[in-house]
């Protein structure tokens, strides 16, 4: 199955989160036991250019290519599908009107509005069929919503209920400064676990795909037990940093 029939089927998968635009890195991440890798555009250093680059080399190693694009940049949201992407993740959809633009984007007709062009994703994956393409293609790829305000959370259900939405990514670091109101930031903050967990069980009784960044090993246990089927798993910059450091603490011992 692919990493979209695999979550629709309910497993959990990780991502893992790339920040740096590099083919090379991008293709010695996926070449780890991770199921997908995100490409981020909000706060990494991917570009058009670089997410047009980095897709090949996940789809060659078997990996889900998954890209995170900047805020309300919906028009990038379908040309990384024509890219070759497999779901989008888009951030700060506090509004239906942005969860509305962002399947719209994602979606074909009759259930959105994304414009044909789909040449480079022909390409990477031997699609020959146009027209089985555009038949298959709203439920081959993922729309991810990101929830990570009050006010996104508030309008949690009616976000869950359009079509065209196939998740909800929880960002628990813009999460925790709106749950603070503005005081702190701490992704790991118990006081709004409970929020959470709450958001990861409506997304799955909505029959949708709860996903959640975790910075680190136990949040990521964390978010298994609550039933997020996407956990990203902290960054390349940080696996970078901490692997070279461990080896090199180890190696002076």
């Amino acid at each position: 199955m692919t990493p979209v029939q695999r979550l629709k089927a309910g497993e959990t998968l990780l991502t893992a989160w790339s920040s740096i635009p590099d083919p090379i890195v991008v293709d010695t991440i996926a070449q780890t036991s991770v199921e997908t890798v995100t490409l981020d555009m909000q706060h990494g250093g991917h570009s058009e250019s670089s997410v047009l680059n980095c897709i090949q080399p996940l789809l060659h190693r078997g990996k889900g290519a998954i890209v995170r694009v900047p805020v309300g940049r919906f028009d990038m949201a379908s040309r990384a599908l024509d890219m070759g992407a497999d779901a989008v993740i888009a951030p700060m959809i506090n509004t239906i009107e942005d969860a509305r633009l962002f399947a719209n984007a994602m979606k074909f007709p009759p259930m959105g509005e994304r414009s044909w062009g789909p040449t480079r994703t022909f390409g990477l994956r031997g699609i020959t069929d146009a027209n089985a393409y555009l038949k298959s293609a709203n439920s081959d790829t993922l729309a991810i919503a990101m929830v990570e305000t009050r006010a996104a959370l508030s309008i949690l259900d009616d976000i869950l209920a359009l079509d065209g939405i196939d998740g909800i990514f929880v960002g628990p670091s813009d999460f925790s400064i709106a749950w603070s109101h503005g005081k702190s930031y701490n992704p790991a903050d118990p006081d709004m676990m409970e929020a959470i967990a709450d958001i990861a069980k409506r997304t799955r009784a909505a029959g949708k795909i709860p996903a959640a960044f975790a910075i680190t090993v136990p949040a990521a246990h964390a978010f298994r037990k609550m039933g997020m089927g996407l956990i990203a798993a902290n960054h390349d910059v940080g696996h970078i940093k901490d692997g070279a450091e461990a080896f090199y603490a180890s190696a002076r011992a």
